[in-house]
């Protein structure tokens, strides 16, 4: 079914889990989606998403923010988080378009929060600061053993490509960031949605289109009927 958005449908879906999940490969497969229902989409990733928050990535996942410690850690993903929402998230949600974005500020809950032990209520002065009112309507968690991920990670690994910052993390380190996610999830059932990434691409990806059908498409598709 084809049908217009029109701006009060613009939403904000971000993609979140540990590493090798497939958090890219499901968001691509959404957004496939989503365009052939004739809905303009926009992806994009943390920390990223503008050419001053990519100069941020590259210093952060090559390690060198990691001495500084993750409180700094968090500082800086939450500077790359502000540019990314002002110049590129607010302006397609203002228009009514859809944004979809591998990792957000769940990631910096789980990594520099749980994992990192800053202190949540720090955190969540970082992020009001960072997001303001843009939030996600929707969150994705993929759920996967650590080892398993870390297992497919290494095998899509291009031969000689270095590990970044948090791949070098130890299994428990993984395991552990797992456990934070699907403790996010429990404490925000009306927002966050975990699904068993241990399945195949497509049942995923199935999976990922009904929850998104339910939660906004089938109201539009009524609405323009």
């Amino acid at each position: 079914m084809t049908f217009q958005a029109r701006p009060e449908q613009g939403h904000f879906i971000t993609f979140e889990g540990g590493e090798g999940v497939g958090k890219s490969t499901q968001l691509a497969r959404l957004a496939e989606h989503l365009r052939d229902c004739g809905l303009e989409v926009a992806t994009t990733r943390e920390p990223g998403g503008t050419p001053k928050a990519e100069k941020l990535r590259r210093f952060l996942l090559s390690g060198r923010a990691a001495p500084l410690g993750a409180l700094a850690e968090a500082v800086l993903f939450s500077a790359a988080r502000a540019d990314h929402v002002e110049t590129l998230i607010a302006p397609v949600l203002k228009r009514g378009g859809w944004v979809l974005c591998d990792r957000f500020a769940d990631s910096t809950r789980a990594y520099q929060g749980a994992q990192g032990g800053v202190d949540a209520r720090t955190l969540a002065l970082l992020e009001r600061a960072a997001v303001g009112d843009t939030r996600p309507d929707l969150t994705i968690i993929l759920d996967l053993p650590a080892r398993e991920g870390l297992a497919r990670a290494a095998a899509r690994r291009n031969s000689g490509e270095a590990l970044d910052r948090f791949e070098r993390e130890t299994p428990a380190f993984h395991e552990a960031l797992r456990q934070a996610f699907l403790d996010i999830a429990e404490s925000e059932p009306e927002r966050c949605c975990v699904i068993d990434a241990a399945r195949s691409v497509d049942d995923v990806a199935r999976a990922v289109r009904a929850i998104v059908h339910d939660r906004f498409l089938a109201h539009a598709a009524q609405a323009a009927q």
